[in-house]
């Protein structure tokens, strides 16, 4: 028979402190945590983990396509046909975890095999490693067990902030700077207008559309600009309380209009940042938060900030390929 197990992995930060997790149906599982992480690496070591202790015909099943696609695509191969370099010709990330992993997958090649479920879509095994993953993280602490049951107490998320009802679309994008500059301007006049056709058009498919927004300056806030001329509701959410207080006054008077029409709002940390480096860790926190608990996303593409390019790579690792739309405003 074929052990089907289920991994995940999460990353507060990304860099930052994390876990991973994996959980047979009503069998065993096990968790880890690592202090400073990426969310790749726990996807990877929990699959590697999984298939250190199950031996026999398995099934994996993930939610990363970084994993699922490296066997499902054989990147592999190409790994080690040109010494653990990528095609990129650059040195292949996580090669101590993936190493491993593909000797086993060499080893047992006739027994194992991948499957990619979508995060968060209604599968309870997956939520239930998530689960795991993510207390594992925050708690610096694994767990193991010879049952793993679905709303068990142990992988409860306590105090975790309640996530929104409806199908979530994140919208995020560049600042101001790169689009036009902070003032009104075609380029932003042109993403409002195009992010507004988009978010009617996906309503028109899915009633219960809801855009999800940190209402940041720049694309954050053209966003929730679009879902009103859509006549799309819309959330916000918040890394932490006060973003707009560093702002000159007009933009906080804007923000606050804003957040004022949004039909609900998360906030994520209870108190304000101490520091810039403090505040970027926030939002990473806030971005991974997003990848977790939104059904698609719509990304502004930014050749300008490279950091959009992390994000919209983490999104798709969350979401997959098809959920995640880049809608160029140039």
């Amino acid at each position: 028979m074929t052990t089907v197990v289920y991994t995940d992995g999460a990353c507060s930060g990304n860099p930052g402190p994390g876990g991973w997790a994996w959980a047979v149906p009503d069998g065993p599982y096990a968790s880890g945590a690592a202090s400073h992480t990426t969310n790749q690496r726990m996807e990877v070591h929990a699959v590697l983990d999984a298939l250190q202790n199950l031996s026999g015909e398995v099934e994996v099943v993930s939610d990363s396509t970084y994993v699922v696609n490296c066997f499902r695509d054989r990147w592999w191969e190409g790994w080690l046909r040109r010494g653990w370099v990528n095609s990129q010709k650059k040195p292949v990330a996580n090669r101590d975890l993936w190493e491993p992993l593909i000797e086993i997958v060499q080893e047992r090649a006739t027994e194992i095999t991948f499957r990619w479920v979508k995060g968060h879509s209604g599968d309870a095994m997956n939520d239930l490693v998530d689960a795991l993953a993510v207390e594992a993280g925050r708690s610096q602490a694994g767990a193991s067990g010879e049952r793993a049951a679905v709303g068990a107490a142990t992988v409860a998320r306590p105090g975790g902030p309640e996530v929104p009802p409806g199908h979530l679309l994140m919208v995020t994008g560049p600042k101001p700077p790169q689009l036009g500059g902070y003032g009104p301007n075609p380029v932003a006049d042109l993403a409002r207008r195009k992010l507004t056709e988009v978010i009617a058009a996906k309503a028109q498919v899915t009633p219960d559309l809801v855009v999800v927004t940190g209402l940041g300056l720049g694309t954050e806030q053209i966003a929730a600009e679009a879902a009103i001329a859509a006549g799309v509701p819309f959330v916000v959410v918040l890394p932490y309380p006060d973003q707009e207080s560093v702002w000159p006054e007009p933009s906080q008077e804007h923000y606050r209009s804003l957040q004022d029409q949004a039909v609900g709002e998360v906030l994520l940390q209870a108190a304000a940042p101490a520091n810039k480096q403090a505040a970027g860790a926030a939002i990473a926190r806030r971005n991974d938060w997003l990848a977790r608990h939104v059904a698609e996303a719509v990304v502004v593409p930014s050749e300008e900030d490279p950091y959009l390019a992390r994000l919209i790579a983490s999104l798709r690792d969350h979401l997959g390929d098809t959920e995640v739309w880049v809608l160029p405003v140039t």
